[in-house]
């Protein structure tokens, strides 16, 4: 893994003071997770080469793992495992296994496949807390770190924020490392998205409120720009935000480190507020 100082323009640019606030890994707070639909190994290792450093959370998503041949998707995390990666498989299949009640039989097979978390969620089903808590138990006493989510799939049987962020808590006090907040793949008509993907800030405001310190440990899925722009002007470029295409890793990073226009644009004006920039001075000539 390269470090942001391997960057050419890293001493240039004019975020640098930005970028050297964004947390390095393993990172504890700040984290960006990647859904992962179908990537083959070859995609893997372009990734990983171009944005290892910008990753921290690899889910493969649904219940796809389930659909690559055993020895690929050994290989596969293997690959990501040794970039410093988390690995886990979509909630999905958790939810899959858990109806059948073999719980210990999938953290086994979790972890002898090469994963190195795994995510609990009620996304499709309901869990009794005693068994949402034995759920991470299990994962934990399989030397799996847990990840948890809060929240439906189903549009119309939304919990409300506060109920989001006391589970939250609660995960946390059971043993989860992390907390996911529903968004789907899709980034609409869930949590704290409404059908078209604006960004409910009132709802993010009443979770952030309840679950106060704790909200470091929280991964927002916010697959869209608009959504991603909204939380880190919230909670500042260290914020958790999850469910990111492959492909948008590095714009996310931009994002985040004043790389782009929406977080660019207000570090100029801070900048010149204080006498540190002015528009009409000129750079001076070779000495």
């Amino acid at each position: 893994m390269t470090g942001a100082a391997d960057s050419a323009w890293y001493r240039l640019a004019v975020t640098g003071e930005v970028r050297r606030e964004r947390t390095a890994k393993p990172r504890h707070a700040g984290v960006t997770m990647v859904i992962d639909t179908g990537l083959g190994l070859s995609q893997c290792e372009d990734l990983l080469m171009m944005a290892d450093r910008w990753i921290d959370h690899w889910k493969l998503s649904f219940g796809t793992s389930a659909l690559i041949p055993k020895p690929v998707l050994a290989k596969k995390l293997d690959l990501i495992g040794s970039a410093g990666i988390l690995t886990f498989p979509g909630g999905t299949m958790f939810e899959a296994t858990i109806v059948r009640r073999h719980c210990r039989h999938y953290m086994r097979t979790a972890r002898g496949m090469g994963f190195t978390a795994v995510e609990i969620s009620e996304g499709s089903i309901d869990l009794s807390p005693d068994r949402r808590r034995g759920a991470i138990e299990c994962a934990l006493d399989h030397d799996l770190e847990v990840i948890t989510e809060v929240g439906k799939k189903d549009p119309t049987t939304q919990p409300s924020p506060g109920q989001l962020a006391d589970q939250a808590l609660q995960d946390l006090e059971w043993g989860a490392s992390w907390v996911v907040v529903e968004g789907r793949e899709s980034g609409t008509g869930v949590g704290m998205y409404d059908a078209t993907g604006r960004i409910d800030m009132e709802a993010v405001e009443t979770v952030a409120e309840r679950v106060g310190d704790a909200v470091d440990r929280l991964v927002w899925e916010a697959p869209l720009a608009d959504q991603q722009k909204m939380l880190i002007g919230r909670f500042g470029l260290n914020v958790g935000l999850g469910n990111i295409d492959p492909t948008r890793i590095l714009a996310l990073e931009a994002l985040r480190t004043g790389l782009r226009f929406e977080t660019l644009q207000p570090i100029a004006a801070r900048l010149a507020a204080r006498g540190a920039w002015d528009p009409e001075q000129r750079e001076p000539g070779p000495s």
